[in-house]
């Protein structure tokens, strides 16, 4: 599953991942990120929310995933990819913070939360989401 509406192929990283390659994937995210211009706390932020897609992919998608980040229209965007059975229903564009003693639900509110834009597309074949954070 992909969107399809990529601008460009100039990919900053493209990368498979099981388990074992989520941490060393948050530091390459954070610093082709940084390169791309997030800063500070944007780019905290930024790494925050990707590492949340990159671990509910692990967890909910089948265990393994692809991550891809690219600039476009001068955000940097961020497309992870699993190949799990999909969400049972996708959250409203801007969700409601998960209750306090929710044990899941979290990782993609933060990763609401922390970026500028997320789009979700799932469906039985998998799962994939798409954020975005423009520099500040």
């Amino acid at each position: 599953m992909a969107y399809g509406r990529r601008i460009s192929t100039d990919f900053l990283l493209t990368e498979s991942f099981d388990r074992t390659r989520v941490s060393a994937l948050r530091h390459s995210i954070a610093s082709c990120a940084g390169a791309a211009g997030l800063a500070g706390g944007k780019l905290d932020d930024f790494v925050v929310a990707v590492n949340e897609l990159l671990t509910n992919a692990v967890r909910h998608g089948g265990g393994s995933g692809r991550v891809t980040l690219w600039v476009e229209a001068g955000s940097v965007v961020c497309e992870v990819s699993d190949r799990g059975t999909g969400l049972d229903r996708i959250r409203p564009v801007k969700s409601q913070r998960p209750a306090a003693d929710q044990p899941g639900g979290w990782g993609l509110w933060l990763a609401d939360e922390l970026t500028d834009a997320m789009v979700i597309e799932s469906g039985p074949d998998g799962t994939t989401v798409r954020i975005s954070a423009r520099p500040s």
